[in-house]
């Protein structure tokens, strides 16, 4: 792992979310996109070396939908960033982590794949390329 790219932050909306970290923290928004294959509208906001990406559900059966239905907005994910995705992803499934999805281009054109809170103490994990 070489840093922590993101905190994902499921929101309602992120038009309201942004009236607190744009307008009252001051952070910029670097670029906002709809990811179709994760239905969710994003925004990122840099701060320091990370981010902030805020996401809402562009379609009600959408997994943030879910997740905000069930929990409410809050934490969705943390993200960090290795060198070598796919061989992170075999050697992670070699030690019996649940995986959630093969490497996919997602927000930004990275390339992704979540690990599932059950294999890493609660959180939902989301491993980046580099």
């Amino acid at each position: 792992m070489s840093k922590i790219d993101h905190l994902g932050i499921a929101v309602r909306s992120i038009d309201e979310a942004l009236k607190f970290y744009r307008d009252q923290l001051g952070l910029d928004v670097h670029s906002r996109e709809t990811v179709e294959t994760e239905k969710v509208h994003a925004a990122m906001l840099p701060i320091g070396e990370s981010r902030i990406e805020l996401l809402e559900a562009s379609d009600p059966d959408s997994v943030i939908a879910k997740f905000i239905e069930k929990r409410g907005e809050g934490l969705h994910h943390i993200a960090m960033t290795v060198p070598d995705l796919p061989a992170a992803i075999e050697k992670l499934k070699a030690s019996g982590a649940r995986i959630l999805n093969e490497p996919r281009t997602g927000a930004g054109g990275h390339l992704y794949s979540f690990i599932h809170p059950s294999s890493t103490g609660g959180v939902l994990l989301e491993l980046i390329q580099a």
